[in-house]
């Protein structure tokens, strides 16, 4: 082996040495094994060798060292090179990165100056290896690995290879963060494999289920079915179908619980895990009432489309046939920009509908902003839809106002009641439908807009344009698409469908358990209901409220509706009758209130025997003792 020659390390020859110690045979490896090491210490297992205090043998070819010195100054570890009286030999470019000292020259000086907490004069002195040893430098974790250096078996100084791991123990810390957000989540947390396997399981799950994670961890969830821990598995139905799946599952065979299971896909589109929630439902009584009121109304699922909206009061139920017809028309023109008129009754749900216009359009996610052109005063409506400058007029405000019309763009706007919109502001409207700009008050500038309008009105538009209160022109500008709401009287197949589900709706919103009688909803179907929905939808809330008992029975309802559907339009109520009806109700309460007819008759303030005359008049049913 060539012999060492002295030099700085920008000059070192192949014959430098470096050794793991005095008691590790004071092998002797040139140069090149020095910058090999180096360059590995990370990505091999340089511990296993200084373990064994074996050296493998180096190639001894010899290297340009113009070839050496480029691969030292070019490894991404830090690296510094101390002399026997602990000055600094030589420090690539990482290292100098590292300690932030790139533009310095600290060739010569002492390393304690540089780094006063290294370690590398120890190793000098003691002649051992140090690998792995964490260290801040400069505000930074690091890794740092000291190695003695050899030249002719005598020891000539140390070597110190840095490495910088902060990122590495950013992420560390991170992921020892979120497994103990996981761990302590109230919600059960279970996690199995692309295989199937157990890999994760939270404490709460523990809490919630008795099984403990030793007994789940590294088994197959088919293996746990077949023990009798689960009765069916959602992560193998997520594998199975590549979607989130929920479920009710039953532990143990004692407590149900209910498991939604997510997959987690990786780049290539592979379900990598699926990472299932749970949650007990043994004590959730709403989650049971909410099951027995969806079988309860399962039998009337058939031929009835119900369709949700962002708002949970606005729901559309329907069953007829031109409903339907509504419905589809609705799905064709919603993913256009086109304006939309809608028209028909008073209470016929056109703001329902709009939503769901605007729901099923690709602006759902933008403003949706409703303007009602009858209940803003005409001296502030121009105001409000158009905004206008800093000191358009007297009493504005100094920095101006921003329009419904600006706040809305890139969204809906509805105008309600368009028809009473004032013949000034029709002109302007009509200006931003064409050129879709807008000017302030007091502006100049004009403002690009991007709007989808639905107008809405209860009034026959063509009417108001022949006695001169619409512009026909507008008129054409909105109606690009006219969808007309049918009243309730023109699909009374809706009728019953519309009083169970918003009789249900009270009931759940008031935590209220109550029911209609047959006979009442008769009644109710062969009601003209002139309000139309939101008149049912009024007293379906009112009868939910206000009458005390647990069936509501044909006397509860309405006079005017009660009595429709007992008259005929020949033969009207007289006055008698009328008072009669009345007096049967009051009756029918009473003793529906008490459990005698006595106590029924000391209420209602008349003579038991007057009381009894009566109900066998009107041939009433009582099973209460005189």
């Amino acid at each position: 082996m060539p012999n060492c020659q002295n030099g700085k390390i920008s000059e070192l020859d192949t014959s430098a040495c470096v050794g793991y110690g005095e008691n590790s045979h004071h092998s002797m490896i040139d140069l090149q094994k020095i910058l090999i090491e180096i360059g590995e210490i990370f990505h091999h297992s340089i511990e296993k060798v200084h373990q064994s205090g074996q050296v493998k043998k180096m190639n001894e070819t010899q290297l340009d060292p113009e070839l050496w010195k480029s691969i030292f100054f070019s490894l991404h570890n830090g690296v510094i090179v101390m002399d026997k009286n602990r000055k600094i030999l030589s420090i690539n470019p990482s290292a100098k990165k590292l300690l932030q000292i790139e533009n310095e020259n600290w060739v010569g000086k002492e390393i304690k100056v540089l780094i006063p907490e290294t370690k590398l004069p120890e190793t000098l002195t003691e002649g051992y290896s140090s690998i792995g040893q964490k260290m801040m430098i400069a505000s930074r974790q690091c890794i740092v690995n000291r190695t003695p250096l050899y030249q002719n078996g005598k020891r000539i100084g140390a070597i110190g290879v840095i490495q910088d791991i902060s990122e590495m123990e950013y992420y560390r810390n991170l992921s020892k963060q979120m497994e103990s957000i996981i761990e302590f989540s109230t919600d059960g947390v279970y996690v199995v494999n692309s295989a199937g396997i157990t890999i994760f399981v939270n404490s709460a799950y523990e809490e919630i289920t008795g099984l403990h994670r030793d007994q789940l961890i590294g088994n197959h969830m088919s293996k746990l079915m077949e023990k009798g821990f689960i009765d069916q598995s959602v992560s193998l139905l997520v594998l199975q179908q590549k979607k989130r799946i929920s479920i009710i599952q039953t532990i143990k065979g004692k407590k149900d619980v209910i498991v939604t299971g997510n997959p987690v896909f990786d780049e290539a589109g592979e379900i990598e895990m699926v990472v299932t929630s749970v949650r007990d439902i043994t004590h959730l009584n709403q989650m049971k009432l909410e099951l027995e009121k969806a079988k309860s109304f399962s039998h009337m699922a058939n031929h009835r489309y119900t369709f949700q909206t962002e708002n949970a009061n606005q729901t559309i139920v329907f069953r007829s046939p031109r409903m339907k017809e509504v419905y589809g028309k609705i799905q064709q023109v919603a993913p256009f920009p086109t304006s939309i008129l809608l028209t028909g009754q008073t209470g016929v749900g056109k703001e329902v509908i709009a939503n769901l216009i605007h729901n099923l359009s690709d602006r759902k996610e933008k403003p949706f902003i409703k303007i009602n052109c009858g209940a803003i005063p005409e001296q502030l409506l121009e105001s409000e839809l158009f905004g206008y400058e800093p000191g358009a007029f007297t009493g504005a405000k100094q920095d101006g106002k921003i329009g419904l019309l600006e706040l809305a763009n890139g969204g809906t706007v509805m105008l309600d009641e368009i028809g009473e919109m004032p013949l000034l502001l029709q002109v302007k409207l009509l200006r931003v439908l064409q050129e879709k700009q807008i000017y302030r008050i007091g502006g100049t500038t004009p403002r690009n807009l991007d709007i989808r309008f639905i107008s809405a009105t209860n009034q026959e538009l063509t009417q108001l344009i022949n006695k001169g209160r619409f512009r026909e022109d507008l008129y054409y500008r909105l109606k690009v698409v006219e969808i007309h709401i049918p009243p309730l009287t023109e699909r009374e197949e809706d009728i019953e469908e519309l009083i169970h589900y918003f009789f249900s709706y009270y009931c759940d919103l008031y935590h209220i358990e109550k029911q209609l009688a047959k006979e009442t909803v008769a009644i109710l179907k062969t009601y003209s209901w002139p309000g139309n929905v939101r008149e049912l939808r009024n007293l379906m809330e009112n009868m939910v409220v206000s009458i005390p008992t647990a069936i509501i029975e044909p006397h509860h309802l309405p006079l005017h509706i009660y009595d429709h559907h007992h008259a005929s339009p020949e033969t009207p109520f007289t006055l008698k009758q009328r008072l009669e009806q009345f007096e049967k109700r009051m009756v029918k309460e009473a003793l529906q209130k008490n459990k005698s007819i006595r106590k029924a008759s000391q209420q209602l303030g008349i003579d038991h025997s007057t009381l009894v005359k009566k109900i066998k008049k009107w041939n009433m049913n009582t099973d209460n003792s005189c």
